[in-house]
């Protein structure tokens, strides 16, 4: 994966929130995979399986249904330019920033959806991406080990300036490889906190992030989503 997805992880949730109004984790808190030196990557792979379109991942996003009452799903925004950088984390300044608003991982297949939750405007948001499992493992494992080696830093993005904290947290026993953290973010006297929980099964990537009681309750099923439309 080329450099610039580390931060464009790291600010998938900020970019809502600092450009339109997404998440971070207060805790924040950076995941590793299911015991890595053991855990059989691409396992379920076995008999080949191919990554899936964006259009096959799209078909598998959550849905309002899926969710249940009070959700709303948010419309896409434009995306912004605003130059972005990292100061005090060597390990995510070295993988670079310039496309981190773009607020998705470095794979071609890949599909997005966002919402909101009740009048308090709690929001959580489910991000596909498919390719073989060792890419998957390899990207995001490099992007969370970066963002747990730096338990606090600082995130510029145009003239907004976040402090962040980071923290690894233990991610729930589901598919090949998890990874969780939560992410807390100070920005204008805001404080926001964000869970972000990983978890790749087969040659797909989920990536749940929000509000860290939204992230449990909906992670399950979009794990389920993904199967049963398999």
């Amino acid at each position: 994966m080329r450099g610039h997805t580390t931060t464009a992880l790291v600010l998938t949730a900020l970019t809502s929130l600092v450009m339109t109004g997404c998440s971070d984790d207060a805790s924040g808190s950076s995941g590793t995979p299911r015991d890595a030196a053991s855990s059989p990557r691409g396992e379920s792979d076995a008999a080949g399986a191919a990554p899936l379109s964006s259009a096959a991942l799209s078909k598998r996003l959550l849905t309002e249904q899926d969710l249940g009452e009070g959700y709303v799903r948010k419309a896409e925004h434009a995306r912004h330019n605003d130059d972005v950088s990292v100061i005090g984390c060597p390990a995510l300044e070295k993988l670079g920033g310039d496309a981190a608003t773009g607020g998705s991982l470095d794979f071609p297949r890949k599909a997005k959806t966002s919402f909101t939750y009740g009048a308090s405007g709690s929001e959580v948001s489910e991000e596909l991406y498919s390719d073989a499992a060792h890419k998957l493992s390899d990207g995001v494992g490099k992007i969370f080990d970066a963002m747990a080696s730096c338990p606090k830093y600082q995130v510029v993005a145009g003239s907004t300036a976040i402090e962040m904290t980071t923290q690894t947290t233990t991610a729930p026993d589901l598919g090949e490889e998890q990874w969780s953290q939560l992410l807390t973010y100070s920005a204008g006297g805001q404080r926001t906190v964000v869970k972000q929980t990983a978890i790749r099964t087969g040659t797909v990537l989920v990536i749940v992030s929000g509000s860290p009681g939204l992230v449990d309750a909906h992670l399950h099923k979009a794990l389920g989503r993904i199967r049963d439309s398999r």
